[in-house]
């Protein structure tokens, strides 16, 4: 059988999208044919406890550099090189294709059969600048697939491609555990427990980063509320825009209606999703396509969830919405856009029943994990 080294500056303890994606992926490979190589989450005492408290539980092997942050420099790709050899790995797969995969030669010298990189929201951004364009195109030709989240990062990631690398292109976005994520997860005990049981009630699950939109939510919080005057918008998350976000809630006058959650532990996040009535997440493109969404998996997790999403036109985010099925897609930082469509869905409760529901079948049908986790393996 193959043996699979994965190669990753993302994985857990350290938080965040693309550390989740794969994780749940290795989760689902055979992990005694799997070795992942990654960098320590944190300096310092509390982070190297945290990290191998996390590795100790995994079913896999994980072998940590001391670095906060692998680079393909010949001493991290003489390491990676002497893993592939001593676990006997045949494949395999850099975590983000940029830079990692620029050891792809490499690590093909030491042995390996197959090299699949995974590009994210960030490799788009690559693909617009003269000298990363030029690494990109390397890591293209040097792998024997890249893969991609959806249509827009593939349409812009193809243009730095040779047209050979481009056409071996796959799409292979992260997936949503619909066993999870569902409609019976727990929101009520949140509504509950945060004071919001008789209120309609938005929500957004995200990092608290400008890119993701939730001051465009606290400004249209004016006009939901000229039509629904005890609907409360649930921020969902921590970051550093926290303070700028409070501020803005404050000076617009809407504090009292715009709650904030802080960080909420990953396995209270289903509960927070299910306490809305709306997912509402209207995320814009920034510096110039630099700060550009990926894919936007929130919004099939609250679509498993079973709620209508109103999401954001930057980068790939309307590849996981069906607009006008499972929600809507609205101009990203326009506070009149998103109050149309949220006030419209709060507004009508069948509307909301028949979005949510054909959502969360969108998510059964195409974007569960194991169907997701087999096309890796076959990747590999």
């Amino acid at each position: 059988m193959h043996k699979t080294l994965i190669v990753t500056n993302d994985f857990p303890p350290r938080p965040g999208g693309i550390q989740a994606f794969l994780h749940n992926m290795a989760l689902r490979l055979d992990p005694d044919q799997l070795v992942v190589y990654a960098s320590t989450w944190k300096r310092g005492r509390a982070g190297i406890e945290a990290t191998a408290a996390f590795d100790a539980e995994q079913p896999f092997t994980v072998v940590r550099d001391r670095t906060t942050m692998l680079l393909p420099t010949p001493a991290v790709t003489r390491r990676a090189a002497g893993l592939l050899r001593g676990h006997g790995c045949t494949s395999v797969w850099f975590g983000a294709a940029a830079p990692l995969g620029l050891m792809a030669p490499a690590l093909r010298k030491a042995g390996a059969e197959r090299l699949v990189a995974t590009t994210h929201g960030h490799e788009a951004g690559w693909a617009q600048l003269p000298a990363s364009r030029q690494l990109l195109r390397r890591i293209g030709q040097s792998t024997d697939t890249i893969t991609y989240l959806g249509e827009y990062t593939r349409s812009r990631i193809a243009t730095a491609l040779t047209p050979e690398a481009a056409d071996r292109m796959v799409q292979l976005p992260p997936g949503v555990d619909e066993k999870t994520f569902h409609s019976g997860s727990g929101g009520d005990a949140v509504r509950a427990r945060l004071g919001l049981t008789d209120r309609p009630v938005v929500v957004c699950v995200s990092r608290l980063v400008p890119r993701k939109g939730q001051d465009t939510l606290i400004l249209a919080m004016p006009r939901i509320l000229a039509n629904e005057p005890e609907a409360v918008l649930l921020i969902v998350g921590g970051g550093p825009y926290e303070k700028e976000l409070r501020k803005l809630a404050y000076e617009t006058g809407v504090a009292d209606s715009v709650h904030f959650t802080g960080a909420v532990p990953w396995s209270e996040l289903p509960a927070h999703y299910g306490a809305g009535d709306v997912f509402a997440m209207p995320c814009r493109t920034r510096r110039g396509g630099l700060d550009v969404e990926g894919l936007g998996i929130v919004y099939l997790e609250a679509s498993a969830t079973g709620l209508p999403v109103v999401a954001g036109d930057s980068g790939g985010a309307p590849d996981a919405v069906l607009d006008g099925e499972t929600g809507w897609v609205v101009r990203g930082g326009s506070p009149e856009a998103a109050a149309d469509r949220i006030t419209t869905l709060l507004g009508d409760a069948e509307l909301r029943r028949r979005m949510g529901e054909r959502g969360r079948q969108w998510v059964e049908e195409t974007w569960r994990w194991d169907l997701l986790a087999e096309k890796l393996r076959t990747l590999l």
